[in-house]
This record gives C-alpha cells, structure tokens and sequence, in this order.
C-alpha cells in the first residue's frame, strides 16, 4: 500500500531535522500508526536508525553501535561502558550533521532509567553535531519521558508530533473502494494503516475478518491486549471494562455495576482510556461536558469497538473454529454496527464545515423529552445537531444506512420533530438527510457517502 496523508507531519520533521543547528524531535502514538514508517521517509542513507528491543542495556549499546559502524566506520570495535560515553563519541567521531534516531525509545529508558537525564544534559550543553529523534508506542512513558513538566527532557523538543489515526478519505484513496464501500470498511479498520496493509491482501471484507481478526491464527486476534501492554497496568480490566461498554453499558453507573466496583472507582480508568484514545464521552447537543448526568461512554476505535462487540462475545467459538455462530452474529448485527460509525462520521462532517453555504460549529446527537403544542410529551432522538456560527440556523440530521428510504416523509417528520426542541425557537431548521443511497422523492437535502467524504477531506 502506498504511503497516504502524514503531509504535514513529514513536513515539520524534515523542517527540524533540516534545519540551521542540530535538533531534537519526539514522534509517538499508539501502534500500528505508521510511526517508524515516517520517520524513515524523513531519513536518508546518512542517517542512523535504531530500533531498541528489550534487552539489557550493555547489549542495546553493542547493538546501537553496530548500526552507528555503517556511517562511522569501526565505531563497533570498542565496547561503551554508559549511554554517555557512547553519545559523546559518536560527538567526537562526527563530521557532518546527522539524525540518530531511537525508536521504542521506553523499551531503552525501562533498562536505563538514567538515559534522559544524560540526554538532557547533552542537549543543554548545545554541543551536539548531531540530530537526536527518539519514538515510542507507549504513550504513558513517551509522556511521562517528555511532555510531563517533571521529566528532565520537558521544554527540550523542537518538534513533538503526536500521530493519531489517518482520516476516513485515505483509506478510500489508499484502496480505490466506493464510498459505501469505504464507509463500511472503515467501521472495522479504522484509520490505521497497518490494518489497511492487512486488508488489501485479501480479496474482500469478509475474507480480510476471518485472515486477520476472526480466527486464532489471525495477525489482529490478539490486537487489544497488545496495545493495552503498552499503556495500563492491569490489562484484564482494562479489556473487561471495554468488553461491557462494547456490548451496550454506556452510563457510568451501568459500567461500574457490571463490574462490581463503585461508581467512585471508575472515574480513573475511564479517564485513562479516554486519554488513550481508546474511549469518548458523548453529551446532548446544548449539555454541559462536565456534566455527567447524560454522559454516555464509548469506544473510540471502531477496529476496538468491533472486536469487543463481535470477537470477545464470540471467542469460545472461534477457538473450537465454529464459524456458523460468528457468521450469524454479522450477518444480524454487523449492518447495525455500521449505521452507528456512520452517524459518527456524519456528525464529524458537519463539524466545522460548509454544509449548504452555512458554516457550522461542533454536531453532536441530541436526545431527550420534547413538549409540543398539544402539551403531549415526546421522546425525540437526533442524529445530527449543529448550530450555524452565527447561530441563525439549526441543523438537524438523520442518518440512515439502509436501501429504499423516502426523502420527503423522513424530511417532514425529521421538522416535525424538529420544531418542538426548546433551542430550536427562533432559528431556521435545516433538515438534512444522510443516507447510504438516493432516497425516493428526493426533497434536494440527502448527502450520500461520497458527499461526507468529501466533507471529511
């Protein structure tokens, strides 16, 4: 697969690295995001790049000083005693400027815990001739060894680039599919680019499910726990709570119910999680985000949010390698499943953009009693929410991934809804229709997919 987006993080590396007087950059993010992958493109046959593993210290230096041989000859034939012994005579040796670059950086620092204090005082004595880049999947410890006000390298970065997943229209791109296509198979991959690289080998969606995710064997069975290593301390609760939210416990009080703790012990991990970017919390349009009344946690990642929802329920069957059970629980769910990444990416479309000549703010769902004219009280759910900038006008979405819809009942009763919101009074309702085909009776508001990706660019 071709190497997609990552335009302006390539940009501000090569800019740093580039640059009048030697520099020190920080790359990191969750794995699989393609990390390694841009710090190569960045880096020239003139540079070094070391990949540490997890051994002990003495051995990565005699590793570190293989790789640092191939530009200064026989730099391997004398054994380093300590980290600085090894930076500073890779210093003496150098006569031009380079990029040394250290990725899995915490896998070095969790053997010598002393190493970013002698960087940092290698980059305050402003001696070096060379560029230092280091990277790392976890990001607790990329954090807590860089961005945390406490860690002797806080304040010495040039550049610190957080990689988060690449955005819906690349994977479009990346694998030519339609915009139906691509809608549904971002719903289970996401924006990571490993998993894209998975899924372009085989020969459909399915196929790619039963390779990768659906089978002991497959590259991506286990993902979860792996990426979960990287960051928390107690991986069993950490998958337990996202198993429950997975299959539908949202509120805080039924996620700590299900897991037999009280309410006051879920604050931390949650928030965790949520700092990871494993988990979200979702409030009505108008809600207070601190509020947590009406707060409703979920899972982020749609490849994390498809796992906990089709291959940890189903695991026992995929371990005898029953398949019928599996294939009866996506061809039951997996279409509801969709409809809900669907709604996601509309709202993230509507976000900030354009949508029939009016700029809008932050689209969220709104749910929650209605009272009309007749003092009858309604239950009204919403996909799509968004006050125009100049708050003139209230959009309103509904969203719908299924065949056959007709456009000009689902607009009218989407107003009718519409005009018994309390905020909506004194605006101009906007009904917008997002659907997976052209709807009967074409009313001239329905975005299809292709139009949302386009938004999404």
């Amino acid at each position: 697969m071709e190497f997609v987006d990552r335009t302006e993080e390539t940009v501000r590396l090569r800019e740093v690295l580039e640059g009048e007087k030697s520099s020190f950059a920080v790359v990191y993010g969750r794995r699989r995001l393609g990390k390694s992958t841009l710090i190569k493109r960045v880096l020239s046959e003139k540079d070094v790049y070391f990949l540490a593993d997890r051994s002990e210290a003495s051995h990565q230096r005699i590793l570190l000083a293989k790789v640092v041989a191939q530009v200064l000859p026989d730099f391997d034939k004398i054994t380093y005693p300590d980290w600085e012994t090894l930076f500073e005579a890779i210093n003496y040796r150098a006569e031009r400027r380079f990029t040394l670059c250290l990725d899995e950086f915490p896998y070095i620092v969790d053997q010598s815990p002393e190493l970013p204090s002698v960087l940092q005082r290698l980059l305050d004595g402003k001696t070096l001739k060379y560029n230092v880049v280091v990277c790392g999947s976890s990001q607790n410890m990329m954090y807590g060894l860089v961005l945390d006000s406490t860690a002797p390298l806080y304040g010495r970065a040039d550049v610190i680039l957080k990689l988060t997943p690449i955005r819906l229209p690349y994977l479009q791109e990346a694998l030519g599919f339609t915009g139906v296509e691509t809608v549904e198979e971002y719903a289970v991959w996401g924006g990571v680019p490993r998993y894209w690289e998975l899924r372009e080998g085989r020969r459909s969606l399915a196929d790619a499910l039963w390779h990768n995710v659906l089978s002991v064997g497959g590259t991506l069975y286990e993902e979860p726990v792996k990426l979960f290593q990287d960051d928390v301390k107690d991986v069993v609760k950490t998958s337990t709570i996202m198993s429950y939210i997975g299959t539908g416990a949202n509120r805080l009080s039924e996620i700590a119910s299900r897991c037999g703790e009280p309410v006051t012990n879920m604050s931390r991990p949650l928030k965790k999680l949520i700092d990871l970017g494993f988990l979200e919390k979702e409030v009505p349009f108008g809600a207070d985000e601190k509020s947590g009344k009406k707060t409703l946690y979920k899972i982020a990642d749609s490849f994390m949010a498809f796992y906990y929802q089709f291959v940890v329920p189903n695991r026992s069957f995929i371990e005898l390698g029953r398949r019928l059970p599996v294939e009866q629980a996506l061809e039951g769910h997996f279409h509801e499943y969709v409809s809900g990444w669907w709604e996601r990416l509309c709202r993230d479309a509507v976000t900030g953009n354009v949508v029939g000549e009016v700029l809008y703010g932050k689209a969220r769902r709104w749910w929650g009693t209605v009272v009309g004219e007749d003092k009858r009280m309604e239950q009204v759910e919403f996909d799509v929410v968004a006050e125009s900038l100049d708050g003139r006008c209230l959009l309103v979405g509904e969203c719908k991934w299924t065949n056959g819809e007709d456009g000009k009942s689902l607009t009218a009763e989407l107003v009718r809804k519409a005009s018994k919101l309390p905020f909506a009074k004194g605006r101009t309702i906007v009904p917008v229709l997002f659907l997976k085909h052209e709807p009967q009776n074409n009313m001239g508001n329905a975005l299809l997919p292709d139009n949302v990706l386009q938004l999404l660019r």
